[in-house]
């Protein structure tokens, strides 16, 4: 949960960097009236180039704007002995000893299924079980590549890159994109000793995902493109896993490439993702969704509707997601983002009845990942600081923290 709101952030940030608020707008080339009407808390939010925009002419990571990231619990604790014990798996201490082989009980089979099941419960936002389990698996990992038997040690470098993908992802949601990185380049090393074909551009779509949160955008879209282009070239594309890959590497491109404020190319994508994800039913299905990258025609028309809010076409974006039923296997993560951009399209419209009824739908939908959203919290500020609440506001902001 948020633990300070966007505007006491933002001033915060600007009298550590000696601005102004008139010299932070020419910077960002930001309006001063929009950083003025956010520090006094007029607003409460403000759409994603903005906010890239202010991080930049801030010289801060987007994550430090936004304040407290999901992961982090109420009491602001993201540095505490279970994220130690992660951050000395990912990065073992200098001169320790080499990974040992595999005992006669170790399962490959059941170190995939364990890993796989670590990214349903990341998507549940269930965060403290992930971090729990982390440790362990990635000690089973290394110790799957130490195997006697080549097929063996190309599995254990596959289980090893997709573990350290996941610690990867679990970084940033704490706010530690240095260590997420750190993590990525890791599994990027093991990716490339492993027996999967899709796993290093699965981890460099993270990566890009990372340098987004860095707001080095620029990075994060030359390397979704080209490896994207890598796979594209290589016939990767002709399988369900394959397709998905490539689709996720697009919508990040599209993302970066939106946030970079070139939103005709962003749009291009997305349409050519869009019939792209069209194919993803009708070829060879690998068989465990777990552990592919998201990509159907559900999470292209969820990241169409956010880049209309983000953009300031909250009426499309409320147009787009009308009726639109999800597949199956969209993950409570992807489900949590359209309803939230949802909520922010009727807030921007001024239906703030629509809002709250949507925010009510979330609550029972993913509580979990509500409560720690930044982005729930700021629709909830905006609310609440309206003359007249609609009904069902105030059980929302309590159960957020927002209000009296």
């Amino acid at each position: 949960m948020a633990n300070e709101d966007l505007g006491k952030t933002l001033g915060r940030l600007r009298r550590l960097a000696s601005l102004t608020q008139e010299e932070l707008a020419e910077r960002s080339e930001v309006s001063v009236d929009v950083i003025r009407h956010l520090e006094q808390g007029r607003k409460h939010s403000a759409r994603l180039p903005t906010l890239h925009a202010l991080a930049n002419g801030l010289g801060v990571e987007l994550t430090t704007l936004l304040g407290d990231p999901p992961a982090v619990t109420s009491t602001g604790e993201n540095d505490g002995p279970r994220f130690v014990s992660v951050r000395r798996a990912i990065m073992p201490a200098l001169f320790g000893p080499e990974p040992a082989p595999p005992g006669s009980d170790f399962s490959p089979d059941r170190l995939r299924e364990q890993i796989a099941e670590g990214w349903t419960q990341y998507h549940s936002a269930e965060f403290d079980t992930v971090m729990k389990a982390l440790p362990e698996l990635i000690s089973d990992a290394h110790a799957a590549t130490a195997s006697g038997n080549h097929d063996d040690r190309r599995a254990g470098f596959a289980a090893l890159g997709k573990v350290l993908q996941l610690a990867g992802h679990v970084a940033v949601r704490m706010g530690k994109t240095d260590l997420a990185l750190i993590s990525l380049e890791r599994a990027i090393e093991a990716a490339g000793q492993s027996s999967d074909p899709l796993l290093l551009p699965m981890i460099v779509n993270s990566t890009a995902w990372t340098y987004q949160r860095q707001g080095r955008l620029d990075d994060a879209l030359s390397v979704a493109l080209r490896a994207a282009e890598d796979m594209a070239n290589a016939g990767r594309t002709e399988t369900a896993d394959g397709l998905k890959v490539w689709g996720a590497l697009t919508m990040s491109a599209a993302t970066s490439a939106a946030r970079s404020g070139d939103y005709e190319r962003a749009a291009a994508m997305m349409e050519s993702a869009e019939k792209e994800a069209a194919r993803v039913a009708t070829l060879p299905d690998g068989g465990d969704n777990r552990m592919v990258s998201v990509f159907s025609p559900s999470s292209v028309r969820i990241e169409r509707v956010r880049l209309a809010v983000q953009y300031g076409h909250p009426q499309d974006a409320l147009v787009l997601a009308k009726g639109m039923r999800l597949s199956k296997d969209t993950p409570p993560s992807w489900r949590t983002w359209l309803l939230l951009d949802v909520a922010r399209a009727h807030t921007d419209m001024g239906d703030a009845a629509g809002a709250v009824k949507t925010l009510e739908s979330l609550r029972r939908v993913a509580p979990t990942w509500m409560q720690h959203h930044t982005l729930a919290v700021a629709i909830v500020r905006d609310l609440w600081a309206l003359p007249n609440h609609p009904p069902g506001l105030r059980p929302l902001a309590e159960f957020l923290g927002v209000g009296e």
